[in-house]
């Protein structure tokens, strides 16, 4: 059962909020009942227990929502998730200092905002390029705010922020390889034009909303169709993007560590991303931002932050969660807070014993930044199990 239920304010429309966490700012319980406070809002909105303020919709949070769709709960890092393969390697298959080994992996994967490969990854006659020319000519503003080509040179590359690539070990000192990102430029491009042309459809209209990073599309608008079909696009173009990464990475391990297979299918799932699904006898859209699919048997991964454990968890289908859960630990603090509050001292400490950056160009990715992914696991025994907990040893920020 989830932690605390509670209501936007009276006069409004009473969808309930339900949460997993007792670790709730009141900005962040504040922007749960304005989304709440939505008419198209479908049963109640699902905090999860990494809830945390974020742009107009919280990040932690299920939205289900009827013949309505609200581009800013997905967000602009569209698609964004993890992908994690078990490998047939074990710690003692790996050299004394994994340095080598995380410069050869820098290496191969383009890392930082706006990064690109030499050349495109993605061929200008494949499915999603022919997609992608469909989008733009129906939205010749959005074409405008898209560099030609680049999405394709793009593909394959981690970007920054809060993106990673990991290599850690299980219980059984298994080797794992997992990383983390979304859709890149293209996909921020795509966010921030649906979000502007929502936001125009309100003052169009004279709909006045607590928050206009809440503004929406109708069943029927003008723009409904259009962003459907490019959501579903970067998706798409996400899922491919970190499957360009893992094949380049696995192929570059492949010269420097003994031989190895996969020895468990990639889990490969989006944490930022809109869906249609069956809940409470409806079918609905439910939007998870920085949420995880955790339908019954459903394998997915929570990571924590570059110094604590991450976790392969398998769903239990809660429905009240709307089989949902957490997407990682959470931030705790802003990232800057975290470059005022913590110095590169304080980062050797809390990643000691992990290969990864120890610069100020990563402080505000200190792993104290983040909620405790203990207790955030905790708080979800109802939504997952955990089936593998894993420990990094390299760690690889853009």
């Amino acid at each position: 059962m989830p932690v605390s239920t509670f209501y936007p304010p009276q006069g409004k429309q009473l969808h309930p909020v339900k949460v997993w966490t007792d670790d709730l700012d009141d900005q962040t319980a504040l922007q749960l009942k304005h989304t709440a406070s939505l008419p198209f809002i479908y049963h109640h909105v699902a905090g999860m227990p990494d809830v945390h303020l974020g742009k107009g919709a919280t990040i932690g949070s299920v939205i289900c929502t009827v013949r309505a769709i609200i581009p800013a709960a997905v967000g602009v890092d569209i698609g964004c998730g993890i992908n994690a393969v078990r490998l047939s390697l074990t710690a003692a298959d790996l050299p004394d200092s994994c340095r080598m080994l995380r410069q050869e992996l820098e290496s191969v994967i383009p890392l930082g905002p706006g990064q690109e490969h030499p050349r495109p990854r993605i061929r200008g006659d494949s499915p999603l390029a022919v997609q992608l020319e469909q989008i733009l000519q129906a939205n010749p503003e959005l074409r405008k705010m898209v560099k030609p080509g680049r999405w394709a040179y793009q593909a394959g590359t981690l970007g920054g922020g809060n993106h990673f690539f990991e290599l850690c070990l299980d219980e059984a000192d298994d080797l794992w390889v997992m990383l983390h990102s979304g859709s890149r430029g293209i996909g921020n491009a795509i966010g921030r034009y649906f979000i502007t042309q929502a936001k125009r459809d309100m003052a169009r209209h004279h709909i006045h909303l607590p928050d206009t990073d809440l503004a929406y599309f109708e069943e029927g608008a003008r723009y409904y169709q259009p962003y459907v079909e490019a959501v579903s696009w970067a998706q798409a173009y996400a899922r491919v993007n970190r499957t360009l990464m893992m094949d380049a990475a696995l192929k570059r391990m492949a010269r420097l560590l003994p031989p190895f297979t996969v020895t468990q299918e990639a889990i490969n799932c989006h944490h930022n991303y809109i869906e249609r699904e069956f809940h409470f006898g409806r079918e609905v859209w439910v939007t998870r931002k920085g949420a995880i699919r955790a339908g019954v048997g459903d394998l997915g991964v929570i990571p924590g932050s570059m110094g604590t454990h991450s976790y392969v968890v398998r769903g239990l289908g809660n429905p009240d969660s709307f089989c949902s859960c957490s997407h990682g630990a959470g931030r705790r603090m802003s990232r800057t807070q975290a470059k005022k509050l913590h110095t590169v001292s304080d980062l050797k400490a809390q990643t000691a014993g992990i290969e990864c950056r120890k610069d100020k160009g990563v402080i505000d990715e200190i792993p104290s930044a983040y909620k405790d992914i203990d207790t955030v696991m905790a708080n979800q025994r109802d939504l997952v199990e955990i089936v593998h907990t894993l420990r990094q040893i390299v760690n690889i920020k853009g």
